[in-house]
């Protein structure tokens, strides 16, 4: 009895034993195994057990990518103006085995590179150029520690410069710089919205003369047209009368009659000087004539 329940017990140990060996690597993460104290392999995703007592999990290393941000570094440019100046790094651990071997503290190691790299950089460049570089500045501060940290297993993709931090003095005189220059572009706008209202108005008004031309032009137009019909209807009208006239082939008493009727119109109006002509003293003579006849019978009777 006493013996099943030792082996039991050793059972149940080995099992605890083997349970607390068995290793479970997750997406994005690398284990560096030791044996005995020497590097054995690196466990990448999957499940793994580890001979117990011999083998140990000697560090986890994080394959994603990561950001350092390192406090602000006082640098010189090269006209000798000091400023503070902070940066980001994006890196990412492609060698566990190297990254863990490779070197003591590898974030304190980067830092101190960044801002050894950062001095040199800035030292060659003059205060316009850092602050209007940074493109240039970034591009030659990832080259440089990319390939520095290669040999450490890590990669770094990308640097930025966070902010740029010159002196109290400079930053006041940039301030005051970028206001006139804010005022001379507000100035400048102000300038053109004038010039364009006055280009707009003159263009309306010029519209609208073009507009009240149009309307006169229009209106002659019209007048004139009306003249026109007025003139072709009265020619149209006479026509019309000379040819029932015409048709109606009238006597030569009917013409004298007419001719009198239109003297009469005439010496009725506002003219102080009549011209007659011979036919119409004629016709009057002999008007007068049988006026006188007709009253001479008259007294007979």
């Amino acid at each position: 009895m006493g013996t099943v329940i030792i082996w039991g017990l050793l059972g149940l140990l080995v099992i605890f034993i083997i349970v607390r060996n068995i290793r479970v690597v997750q997406q994005a993460k690398a284990f560096v195994i030791e044996r005995l104290g020497v590097y054995k392999t690196t466990w990448n995703v999957g499940l793994h057990i580890k001979w117990p007592l011999i083998e140990k999990v000697a560090k986890v290393v994080s394959l994603k990518e990561q950001v350092a941000d390192f406090p602000p570094q006082p640098v010189i440019t090269k006209d000798n103006v000091t400023m503070q100046i902070d940066t980001v790094i994006y890196f990412q651990i492609t060698d566990p085995k190297m990254y863990t071997y490779g070197i003591e503290q590898p974030m304190v190691a980067i830092e101190n590179l960044a801002a050894t790299t950062l001095r040199n950089i800035i030292g060659d460049l003059e205060l316009d150029q850092c602050l209007t570089s940074r493109d240039i500045i970034n591009t030659k501060m990832r080259a440089i520690l990319d390939e520095a940290t290669d040999p450490w297993g890590i990669k770094v993709n990308r640097v930025e410069l966070k902010n740029i931090l010159p002196p109290k003095e400079i930053q006041n005189a940039m301030e005051k710089q970028m206001k006139a220059e804010r005022e001379r572009r507000e100035a400048i706008l102000r300038a053109e919205g004038e010039k364009r209202a006055a280009i707009l108005e003159a263009e309306g008004e010029k519209e609208s003369a073009i507009l009240r031309a149009d309307a006169k032009k229009q209106e002659q137009i019209l007048e004139a047209e009306g003249k026109a019909e007025a003139i072709l209807k009265v020619q149209t009208a006479t026509a019309e009368g000379i040819k029932l006239i015409n048709e109606s082939v009238p006597s030569d008493g009917v013409i004298k009659i007419k001719a009198l009727e239109a003297f009469a119109a005439a010496a009725n109006g506002r003219a102080t000087k009549i011209i007659i002509p011979s036919e119409i003293q004629g016709l009057a003579g002999l008007a007068q004539g049988l006026v006188e006849s007709v009253t001479s019978v008259k007294e007979e009777n």
